[in-house]
């Protein structure tokens, strides 16, 4: 009996002491709502992520924030963070100049997790989207439109992340995937503008001959291919998967960048049928270069 006793007055002791304590702390201490959001003052590091013409470059960016979480002891807490703001600058990239020729960015909240900046559709739209079935547009100068499509799978059954997207025949869009793959893997997908389905596919027939292109979009009636070659240096660029333009520098890989044709590092343009490239070089980052010295140094 006297063993029960002194439980129960131990008992009694903790109860007390974890009643006083709580007292302690006061309703001021314990927080019950998360903290105000709270934007980083400066932006991020631009990137590159378009060109328009033979002399101007998009640089996006955006800024991050972060929110402490509520708890039940303020200096425990934790955060959540995130971006918004995103935005998009124009320089020009052939000579340094004082500054972006033009700048926009969006006013969203901490609530829209959509990703806008994916990379460059054509000459002025950035494209984006949740990486399924929603995709935004943002054309310089207008705010972003965000399309929902529908889904649908042709002759294939794993779907690719989405990460390059091109203009393509008859006013679609083409989502770029492993183009060599084998099996079920769907190898492209076809954004139907118009009836907003983007259909999953492999290659066949008269497409057939893309699946080893480094990168590949439609101009008009004629599909445009990198096509690399056995040896470094050798790579070519193809219409219709026959017809060989000349282009005036040797290159191992290419890729587009609107109506920019990127091969190496090199930037150039295709008008009527002829490539020439502007002799300034984009190796990544904010740099580019002629001659191998830096002509603009982007901020």
């Amino acid at each position: 009996m006297k063993k029960n006793k002194k439980r129960l007055i131990l008992g009694a002791s903790i109860l007390l002491n974890v009643s006083a304590s709580a007292s302690l702390w006061g309703c001021s201490e314990l927080e019950t709502q998360d903290g105000p959001i709270e934007w980083n003052i400066s932006r991020t590091t631009g990137k590159v992520i378009g060109f328009i013409d033979d002399s101007l470059v998009i640089v996006s960016d955006w800024r991050g924030w972060s929110q402490e979480l509520a708890t039940f002891i303020t200096n425990n807490g934790g955060y959540r963070t995130g971006i918004g703001h995103q935005g998009l600058r124009v320089y020009n990239y052939r000579v340094q100049e004082n500054g972006p020729r033009w700048i926009d960015s969006l006013d969203n909240d901490d609530t829209e997790s959509f990703t806008y900046l994916v990379g460059q559709l054509s000459d002025s739209v950035i494209w984006g989207g949740n990486g399924n079935d929603s995709f935004s547009f943002w054309k310089l100068s207008q705010r972003p439109t965000v399309v929902n499509t529908a889904v649908s799978k042709d002759g294939c059954n794993v779907t690719f992340k989405q990460e390059k997207m091109r203009e393509w025949l008859n006013g679609d869009i083409i989502l770029k995937g492993p183009l060599g793959a084998s099996g079920d893997t769907c190898q492209y997908a076809v954004l139907d503008t118009i009836s907003k389905t983007i259909t999953y596919k492999r290659l066949s027939g008269d497409l057939k001959w893309i699946e080893i292109c480094d990168d590949v979009r439609a101009w008009g009636e004629d599909v445009y291919c990198f096509m690399p070659g056995e040896q470094a240096f050798e790579a070519v660029f193809l219409r219709n998967g026959k017809d060989s333009i000349d282009v005036p520098v040797k290159f191992t890989i290419g890729d587009f960048w609107g109506n920019v044709l990127r091969p190496n590092a090199n930037l150039c343009n295709l008008t009527d049928g002829v490539v020439a490239c502007s002799g300034v070089e984009w190796r990544g980052g904010l740099s580019f270069y002629q001659n191998d010295e830096v002509v603009v140094e982007l901020e």
